[in-house]
């Protein structure tokens, strides 16, 4: 039997089927503040289809208090039974949070800590690729999750870009030929993955230095739906782990369950 691991985030909300580790099936929908409890119910049951059985407990963490509130709802109501987890203050994570004001750190941040901490001790540093936002997350040597930077999603940024520029326009989240762009949609794309790359780079280099520890004995590890487009033009990274959150999801679920 299975986990239904679930991230909702500002612009995606992401579900997995986990079983040991193992992400079964996954799917990834619009994060929609309009829904109700009942239209997430049904969203929910066409996804899973036939594997719907297979589902034993749930594991969420968001960052959309709105949605938050209808998945509340939405969980007694029609999966009556099945044990829920939402990580929020209160709920063992085993994390110490080293921050002037814990309830303040989000949710999905807390819970890539404890995956990454769990898989490989610390110090490390977790750099996650959402649309709306790049968050860098960093744990001591000591397992204890001290803080980190929040930078503009890639896709906001792009689509701001479109907005704003008188003659620009949105454009496919891809890898340009060259950082050396010959023409409008390849500038915009070499100016969005070379230049997050770049950013990864330097950000990473100033945790790394402010931890005061050696940089070799640092793990740097990219997750998020959007790390592929980024992840082989940074020098920063040695892990990339695409399910890092539903590990962690998991492994807090085991505690508190």
């Amino acid at each position: 039997m299975s986990l239904l691991a679930v991230d909702i985030g500002n612009s995606h909300t992401v579900l997995g089927l986990v079983r040991e580790g193992e992400v079964l099936a996954d799917w990834r929908v619009a994060t929609d503040e309009r829904n109700t409890a009942d239209e997430w119910a049904v969203l929910l049951r066409g996804l899973l289809g036939g594997r719907l059985d297979e589902v034993t407990g749930f594991a969420l963490c968001a960052t959309v208090p709105a949605v938050l509130h209808e998945w509340r709802e939405m969980l007694p109501r029609h999966f009556a039974g099945v044990p829920a987890v939402i990580v929020e203050p209160g709920v063992r994570t085993g994390v110490p949070i080293l921050m002037d004001n814990p309830r303040e750190v989000g949710a999905d941040r807390i819970v890539n800590a404890l995956a990454a901490a769990h898989r490989f001790g610390g110090p490390c540093i977790v750099v996650a690729f959402g649309g709306t936002a790049t968050t860098f997350d960093v744990v001591n040597e000591a397992g204890a999750y001290v803080g980190g930077a929040i930078a503009p999603g890639i896709e906001i940024s792009l689509e701001a870009l479109g907005r704003r520029g008188a003659q620009l326009r949105k454009v496919e989240l891809a890898r340009p030929r060259s950082v050396i762009a010959k023409n409008t949609v390849e500038a915009l794309q070499s100016g969005m993955v070379f230049g997050v790359a770049a950013q990864v780079e330097g950000i990473t280099d100033r945790m790394i230095r402010a931890l005061g520890v050696p940089l070799e004995s640092v793990r740097v590890i990219a997750t998020g739906y959007l790390a592929p487009l980024v992840v082989e033009e940074c020098r920063s990274f040695t892990d990339h782990v695409p399910w890092l959150t539903f590990e962690g999801l998991e492994l807090v679920y085991r505690r508190n369950s």
